[in-house]
């Protein structure tokens, strides 16, 4: 499997829970944006434009990773379709499991995404969850195999 994969939704919902418990599972190199923020993007805000300028540089982080043939999971809040579309094509995990997150103007900025591959609910534990990703992109490699 070689995979650029998001996990994204509000602060506060449990993507770096879910991401710290799939990324070694999956095998994948894991870019938490709290972290490539603190040590690669400190020129960046929480502007706008600064949010969809990380996503970018997210995306071509783990662009890198999955070129050699290396799964990429990558958690981040990535608010808006524009900062989705820098981010660029990949499996979308939404952990959509609060309304609302602990940053008032993050909250205001995010737009739930209209199509996810997998949509994290409150049910369910973090275990649970990232088990059923696993099967998901098994089953999506399998189909791939076949064509």
């Amino acid at each position: 499997m070689s995979k650029k994969i998001l996990v994204m939704g509000l602060p506060g919902a449990g993507k770096t829970t879910l991401a710290n418990i799939l990324a070694p599972m999956l095998g994948a190199v894991w870019f938490n944006a709290d972290e490539v923020r603190a040590n690669i993007n400190k020129d960046l805000g929480f502007s706008p434009e600064d949010r969809i300028e990380q996503a970018r540089r997210m995306g071509w982080l783990c662009d890198q990773v999955v070129r050699v043939g290396v799964p990429a999971l990558a958690d981040f809040v990535c608010p808006t379709p524009e900062a989705r579309a820098a981010f660029g094509p990949s499996f979308v995990i939404w952990v959509d499991r609060i309304e609302e997150g602990r940053f008032a103007d993050t909250n205001r900025l995010f737009v739930p995404p209209t199509d996810c591959d997998v949509r994290v609910l409150r049910d369910g534990s973090p275990s649970f969850w990232a088990e059923r990703i696993r099967r998901e992109l098994s089953r999506l490699d399998e189909r791939i195999a076949r064509l």
